[in-house]
């Protein structure tokens, strides 16, 4: 079979497979840039999506639920981040009690940097055009928030 069989292939089965395979491969394909990406950052994957998650001051607590980790992994990213000076912890002002985490300036340029590279890389694993990429957006975060409230598989609770 040949890559136009293939493709007519694709094309004869249901919307759902097509989708379902489609985000398959769009996980694999950015999966792969960003490990290459965020060895080039000299960051970890989860110090990545700390930095990218950190766009306002927030609580660890609240920071694990977000990134989908338990506590502890926020708790060793911000460590490692905060040595790094990308970010740094203050007190909550409205609970003295908890620490909220925030990008230092430095956090901030890392960011900008990151969020242009992911502009980049998801446009060139995807194949978007810009109206298009609005419109997946707007279609993940709904698929996003379903898995939020539906519940978040058991795997993804302890994720590195």
């Amino acid at each position: 079979m040949n890559l136009d069989e293939t493709d007519n292939a694709f094309h004869t089965l249901t919307p759902e497979i097509r989708a379902i395979l489609g985000v398959f491969a769009l996980y694999w394909k950015l999966d792969d840039s960003i490990e290459k990406l965020s060895g080039n950052l000299k960051l970890t994957k989860m110090e990545c999506r700390m930095i990218i998650r950190l766009d306002r001051p927030k609580r660890m607590g609240l920071l694990a639920q977000m990134m989908l980790t338990v506590p502890s992994t926020v708790t060793a990213t911000a460590d490692t981040l905060e040595e790094q000076g990308y970010v740094q912890r203050r007190r909550d002002s409205e609970d003295r009690r908890a620490w909220l985490l925030e990008l230092t300036e430095s956090g901030w340029e890392r960011r900008r940097q990151m969020e242009h590279q992911a502009s980049e890389m998801f446009r060139a694993s995807s194949g978007l055009n810009e109206e298009e990429t609005l419109i997946f957006s707007e279609l993940a975060g709904k698929i996003y928030d379903n898995v939020l409230r539906t519940g978040v598989p058991e795997g993804l609770k302890t994720c590195d």
